[in-house]
C-alpha cells in the first residue's frame, strides 16, 4: 500500500477527531523518524514530548521485549514484580510518598481531582468543595480534566462540566486569592503551561501559592505531564522551583511510548484521602507499563539524562534565540530547558504554515496556543542535531521573510 491508501483507510474507518499531517510514519531511530516512502525527519516534537529517550533505545526495547514474553496483564487483584519496582523508583525519584499508576495523563488528572476531593471530604464532611484552575491551562479531554482546563473552546460542546471550578490568571497571585472561598480544596496548575503557549510559572507565584495552601489547608496540584521527566532541567519541574506540590501528575515521557500515567501523593494526602474501593483501573499499572516506567527511570539514572538536559539546554536556547534575531516573523522565545516556544508574528506568517514547510525540509515541530511553534525534542538530543534543526528552520523561515 502507498501513503494515500493508508490515509484513505484511516479517514474511512476512524472517528475524525484529528487533523493529521499527510505523512505515514514507519519507524524511528534515535532522534529521527522515517515514513513508509523512506523520507527522514528530524523529530523535535518527540510524539508530543513523549519520546524523551529517542526511538528504539536498546535497553528500553530489550526490557519491554522481555516483559512481553513473561506477563503483560494481571489486573490489580494481584501483585507483580514490575509494579513494585516501578513504584519504588518513581516515589523515591519524585520525593513523593505514594503513587497510583494510570493509563494516561488525563486519567492521572482525574485521580488527582478525586484525591483532593476525598481529602477535603474526610476533613469536614462536605461534598461541595471547589477547585481553582488557571486560565490558558490544558489538563486533558476527559470530563474531569476538561472541567479544569482553562480554555472554553475545549469545553463548550460537552457541558455541563463538574461543578465548583473557578479560574484565575496564571502568574497572578492576587487573581488566585480573589477566587479562594471557604469551599476551596485545591489549586491545580502546570508549572510550565504547554498547550496554552509555553508559559513558565514565575517562582514567586508558585511560592505564593504554596504559602496560601499551607495556611488554608488547600492542596496544591502540579500537572507535570508534559513539563516533567527531565524536560525543564530537573527530573520534575517543581524541583527547579523548589516548590513541592501535595499532588503531582505525570505521563508522556514516564513511559516513553508505552501508555502509562501516574498521580503521586505526599504523605499528608496519602494518609487521608483514597482508600480501598475509592479508585481503580483494569489496565493501570499493568506489568508491561510498569516495566516501561522502571526501564525509563533506570536509563535516566544510569545515562545521567537530566545532567545532559542541563548541559544541552543553553545550546538549544541560543539556537532558537538566533532565529528570533534573524527572522522578523518570529517575535520572541519563551520556555524552559527542552520545552521551548517561538512566538510567530501572525501579520507575517502562521505557525501551521511554518510547521508544514518544516516538514518538507525534513523537520517535525509542533504548535502550542495561538501561533506558537513548540519545540520538545528527545532529551538525548545532541549539538549536531540542534545545528541540523537550526539549518532546517532557517531554510523554512526564510520563505516567510518579506
Amino acid at each position: 500500500m502507498k501513503t494515500n491508501d493508508y490515509i484513505k483507510d484511516t479517514e474511512s474507518y476512524m472517528v475524525h477527531t484529528y487533523n493529521r499531517f499527510p505523512i505515514v510514519l514507519d519507524y524511528g531511530k534515535g532522534a529521527y523518524l522515517y515514513d513508509i516512502e523512506g523520507k527522514e525527519y528530524l523529530d523535535f516534537g518527540a510524539g508530543i514530548a513523549v519520546f524523551a529517550l529517542g526511538y528504539a533505545h536498546p535497553f528500553y526495547t530489550e526490557k519491554l521485549k522481555m516483559q512481553i514474553e513473561k506477563l503483560v496483564h494481571t489486573s490489580n487483584l494481584f501483585y507483580h514484580s514490575p509494579g513494585a519496582r516501578a513504584a519504588k523508583k518513581l516515589v523515591e525519584a519524585s520525593k513523593m510518598h505514594r503513587v497510583f499508576f494510570t493509563n494516561s495523563g488525563a486519567e492521572a488528572i482525574e485521580g488527582a481531582i478525586k484525591s483532593a476531593k476525598k481529602y477535603a471530604y474526610l476533613r469536614d464532611g462536605n461534598t461541595e468543595h471547589e477547585i481553582i484552575a488557571m486560565k490558558g491551562s490544558f489538563h486533558g479531554r476527559t470530563l474531569g480534566a476538561l472541567s479544569v482546563t482553562g480554555n472554553s473552546s475545549y469545553r463548550e460542546a460537552f457541558g455541563p462540566m463538574i461543578e465548583g471550578i473557578r479560574f484565575a490568571d496564571f502568574n497572578d497571585l492576587e487573581s488566585v486569592k480573589s477566587q479562594i472561598t471557604e469551599k476551596t480544596c485545591a489549586i491545580i496548575l502546570e508549572p510550565v503551561q504547554g498547550e496554552g503557549g509555553i508559559y513558565p510559572a514565575k517562582k514567586e507565584f508558585l511560592k505564593g501559592l504554596r504559602k496560601i495552601c499551607d495556611e488554608k489547608d488547600i492542596l496544591l496540584i502540579f500537572d507535570e505531564i508534559q513539563c516533567g521527566m527531565g524536560r525543564c532541567t530537573e527530573l520534575f519541574a517543581w524541583m527547579k522551583y523548589g516548590v513541592k506540590p501535595d499532588i503531582l501528575t505525570s505521563a508522556k515521557a514516564l513511559g516513553c511510548g508505552i501508555a502509562v500515567g501516574a498521580f503521586l501523593l505526599n504523605e499528608k494526602v496519602a494518609k487521608a484521602s483514597l482508600t480501598v474501593g475509592d479508585h481503580g483501573s483494569t489496565y493501570g499499572g499493568n506489568p508491561l507499563a510498569c516495566a516501561a516506567v522502571e526501564a525509563v527511570l533506570t536509563i535516566f539514572e544510569e545515562e545521567k539524562i537530566v545532567d545532559h538536559v542541563k548541559e544541552i539546554s543553553p545550546v538549544f536556547e541560543k539556537a532558537l534565540d538566533g532565529l528570533v534575531a534573524k527572522f522578523s516573523c518570529i517575535k520572541e522565545r519563551r520556555g524552559m530547558g527542552l520545552m521551548q516556544g517561538l512566538v510567530v508574528d501572525s501579520n507575517k506568517a502562521l505557525a501551521g504554515d511554518i510547521i508544514r514547510t518544516a516538514q518538507k525540509e525534513g523537520l517535525i515541530i509542533l504548535s502550542a496556543g495561538k501561533n506558537v511553534l513548540r519545540f520538545v525534542p528527545p532529551l538525548v538530543i545532541t549539538k549536531v542535531e540542534i545545528s541540523e534543526m537550526l539549518a532546517k528552520m532557517e531554510k523554512s523561515l526564510g520563505q516567510y521573510e518579506r
